[in-house]
């Protein structure tokens, strides 16, 4: 059985230190800066995410579950920044069904985010993502459709995207 995720000293440490690298400007391999309006205060609310790249869509998957960068972003409809070396883009983030998390959900499991080495992601993998899982990169796709009910997979489009998207559906 999985563990639920509790923020811990490294994981503090962790997320001060690459958020402090991205201020900076300096790249930690696919990592940004997520803003998201906070669902319950209103302000601006700062999380460095792995930012996950497939067939040039970007995704942000939550292998901790249902965490407070999650929640904010559903209360947000979607509506947030994502900032990397100096540049910042509004992104409107979709949250997949199930059927089409999965597949990502998996293959995320299985490389990790673009950039980072292999062997450097898979210790972070066995020891700070595997033990919050109900699943391991050889489980089924049947088994992570389940698993991604409560660890969801979002669509990252930037906000000019999404716009273009809605005028192509207003327009006969």
């Amino acid at each position: 059985m999985a563990k639920s995720y509790r923020v811990t000293t490294f994981a503090r440490i962790n997320n001060i230190m690459i958020s402090l690298l991205l201020r900076l400007g300096i790249k930690v391999w696919s990592f940004s800066l997520l803003t998201i309006r906070g669902r319950k205060s209103g302000k601006p609310i700062v999380t460095p995410i792995a930012v996950f790249v497939q067939d040039q869509k970007r995704y942000l998957v939550a292998p901790y579950g249902v965490v407070n960068w999650v929640r904010n972003l559903r209360a947000a409809g979607g509506e947030a920044t994502l900032t990397w070396r100096r540049h910042s883009e509004r992104i409107h983030a979709i949250e997949l069904s199930p059927e089409a998390a999965a597949p990502i959900f998996r293959a995320a499991l299985r490389s990790g985010p673009p950039g980072i080495p292999a062997v450097i992601f898979r210790l972070y993998r066995s020891l700070w993502v595997l033990p919050y899982l109900g699943v391991t990169e050889h489980s089924s796709l049947e088994e992570f459709g389940r698993e991604v009910l409560t660890h969801p997979v979002f669509l990252v489009q930037s906000a000019l995207e999404q716009v273009g998207e809605q005028a192509g559906e207003a327009s006969p």
